[in-house]
């Protein structure tokens, strides 16, 4: 009998838990493991027993490193039969990091969620990475549920959250509860559809009860509810009409007409609690499923079919020809590397083969496990919608489309952001040698921001990462689950180099020994573009990515088109070692307009080393700078204390943006150059008392100053 899908589509809800670190989302995420019945005991982060950070350094540090996978059922509250398995809806619940240095495990979970609850701290409201991440939903046009968490703490204010959402985030936000109390006096919440107050009692907050309005609530809550309905009856004409005609709309209609704006990401409904007091986290799960989309509300999935170019669609449908997105990539110390895939169409058995459209090659699925976060649990088929884990691909990587041979799609790519920081790394002994080269393709493989190279003049080893609590983080990593003891050199900063103005050269090749000879010769422009963050096309003959363009503009053949490529090659190899300090050139617009060949001496050597020296005379004259980045830092820190930091970060050629109070403390907005940052931990605690402490993130490249790119360079030398 060929097994049947468990869970109808409509029923199903794959979202992801995304907040600024500390911001209580592990917490969250226990408490809804615990709701939904997938635990019996409750871990807390503070005691270094949760469910989904598994990994050693996830529990020593308290912080969230991977995005764990888990599965696990919900029955609303309000349904009177909580056994009837036709009443439970199956979430695929992804918790992702709120580190700004483990970026790209929210980035790859978003292209693969439907949607999203967003955790805020009630006491700081929006923070720096809570904004990084609206931005990735905004890019994968994910819907959000927001749940401002944390209300029961000293300085909390949901009013104050809830307009700093408003302000920095999103103006479609809209209150759907209100606090009863606040701080220690925190009790429950009002609902503002159903105009009914909840307190949470028992074990663990694990029964809702409904009750009256307090009397002092009671006007605050008409008030607030006749706001939450005009901005709902904004997008239904006909509930719309019905209202200004004094009639008030049936909750059931608000619902319906609520779900549908949520989906298109016209309104972000606003919930409040405490997940560590157990007050508030039920109800957003039952806005979950009355709000969030199952795999059935999306438009389908667009791809590229690989054979002929033209764009393709596939439906969430059992019925489709199947396709699916690896997202992730896990080593796993019991069964090996575990991959991460997600079902948007058809369905997959273990032990059949799968076409990898991305490469071309054809994979064996030896088995599919389900995740409860590092439980696991063995099944024989997945269907449409649903996420689980492979084990046994050998050659699929992040991003990789799996698909039917006979139908074949390629989903588009997920982009990730380059590595800013690097140091050297070097095995403590022979021993040590190859499987330090193991390790690091294996972690290289999980975390497409971890890059690995070799420094070609001095043979050494170079990690990449996006900060160095990331390479920290993976080197540990190394030495846990590889055994492998490593030496590891100083952070070093990621500089780029560019161009300032216009300029052009010749490039000559021109080679006569005994024999056949060679000859290369071209003409190229130079031009600086415009940093672009995300690749695009420009026009026909132009493509834009990796911010360097390649315009061939040559007429009447005077460069052979076989020559072509060699030309642009010749130009990224020398664009690699850039000319002021050796560092990758970006942000250039490269075209060849003219040259000449021989029609026996050319070839492709010849074309692409005259085009690298082309190439390097026209940089040179084209007023090359360096690029450094530019960190977004915002230090959380007593007030007595805010002029000793604006200060340091002054000292530091920062500049400081905003100050925002965050309950008794300041938060300092600033910007600075990343090779200012390293250690500034140890000092903040040193100049603070422990008291302060601060978070970063990439924001853009910026031209070096004089007298610091000058001991940058000669430090290269």
């Amino acid at each position: 009998m060929a097994e049947t899908r468990d869970y109808p589509l409509e029923k199903i809800r794959n979202f992801g838990i995304i907040a600024h670190i500390d911001a209580g989302k592990t917490t969250t995420s226990e408490r809804v493991l615990f709701y939904t019945g997938s635990q019996h005991k409750i871990g807390e982060v503070h005691e270094g027993e949760t469910t989904t950070d598994w990994m050693e350094q996830e529990r020593e540090r308290g912080i969230t490193i991977t995005a764990a996978a888990i599965t696990c059922f919900w029955t609303k509250t309000d349904e009177p039969d909580k056994i009837d398995k036709s009443k439970k809806y199956r979430f695929n619940i992804i918790d992702t990091p709120g580190h700004i240095d483990f970026t790209a495990e929210v980035k790859r979970s978003m292209r693969v969620l439907d949607g999203a609850i967003v955790v805020f701290d009630g006491v700081a409201g929006v923070e720096p990475q809570s904004e990084t991440n609206w931005r990735y939903a905004d890019e994968a046009q994910v819907p959000r549920i927001c749940f401002i968490n944390k209300l029961d703490r000293m300085g909390a204010s949901f009013e104050k959250s809830f307009q700093s959402i408003i302000d920095r985030l999103s103006k479609s936000a809209v209150r759907m509860q209100l606090p009863i109390g606040a701080e220690e006096h925190f009790e429950g919440v009002i609902d503002l559809l159903t105009m009914k107050a909840y307190k949470f009692e028992g074990n663990m907050g694990e029964q809702v009860v409904a009750m009256e309005i307090p009397a002092e609530y009671a006007s605050d809550a008409a008030k607030y509810r006749a706001q939450l309905i005009e901005k709902i009856v904004e997008h239904d004409d006909a509930l719309m009409t019905a209202y200004l005609d004094g009639k008030e709309p049936s909750v059931e209609d608000l619902k319906k007409t609520l779900r549908h704006t949520v989906i298109n990401n016209k309104i972000f409904p606003v919930y409040t609690g405490s997940a560590l007091k157990n007050k508030g986290v039920q109800l957003v799960l039952d806005a979950v499923v009355d709000y969030l989309p199952s795999p059935l509300d999306l438009v389908a999935v667009k791809g590229i079919n690989p054979k002929t170019g033209e764009e393709v669609e596939r439906h969430a449908s059992d019925e489709e020809p199947f396709c699916a997105l690896a997202f992730k990539l896990q080593s796993d110390p019991f069964v090996g590397q575990l991959t991460f895939f997600r079902v948007y169409s058809g369905t997959i058995e273990a032990g059949s083969y799968l076409y990898n459209s991305t490469t071309g090659s054809r994979e064996r699925l030896g088995r599919i496990v389900r995740l409860q976060a590092d439980k696991r649990e063995e099944v024989k088929k997945v269907f449409a919608g649903e996420i689980a884990a492979a084990v046994g691909l050998k050659d699929t990587r992040t991003s990789h489309t799996l698909c039917d041979e006979a139908n074949p799609i390629i989903l588009e790519q997920i982009k990730f952001p380059e590595p800013v920081i690097s140091m050297r790394i070097e095995p403590k002994t022979k021993q040590d040698q190859e499987k330090m080269g193991i390790a690091l393709k294996k972690l290289s493989d999980e975390d497409p921001t971890f890059k690995v190279t070799t420094d070609p003049e001095t043979m050494e080893t170079l990690i990449a990462g996006m900060g160095e609590l990331h390479l920290e983080i993976l080197v540990d990593r190394m030495k846990r689950e590889f055994s492998v003891e490593a030496n590891v050199g100083r952070p070093q900063v990621a500089y780029r180099e560019t161009i300032q103005k216009q300029s052009e050269a010749e490039g000559k090749y021109i080679k006569q020994t005994g024999g056949r000879g060679q000859y290369g010769h071209v003409r190229l422009r130079l031009k600086p573009l415009e940093p672009v963050v995300e690749g695009k096309k420009i026009s026909k003959n132009t493509t834009r990515e990796e911010h360097f363009e390649f315009i061939n503009n040559i007429k009447g053949g005077v460069v052979p088109q076989e020559f072509i490529p060699a030309v642009e090659k010749g130009v990224r190899e020398a664009m690699e070692r850039g000319i002021v300090a050796g560092y990758k050139m970006v942000d250039i617009s490269c075209e060849l307009y003219d040259g000449s060949y021989h029609d026996v001496d050319s070839s492709e050597i010849a074309f692409k080393i005259a085009a690298s020296m082309g190439f390097q005379d026209a940089a040179k004259a084209a007023g090359p700078v360096l690029l450094e980045p530019i960190m977004k830092v915002e230090v959380v820190v007593p007030e007595k204390f805010m002029g000793d930091i604006t200060g340091s970060l002054n000292g530091k050629r920062g500049a400081i943006e905003g100050i925002d109070e965050r309950g008794l403390a300041r938060a300092i907005r600033a910007t600075v150059p990343l090779s200012e940052m390293f250690g500034y931990t140890t000092q903040l605690r040193s100049m603070t008392e422990g008291r302060a402490s601060f978070t970063m993130e990439f924001d853009h490249y910026q031209v070096v100053p004089p007298q610091v790119a000058q001991t940058i360079i000669a430090a290269r030398k």
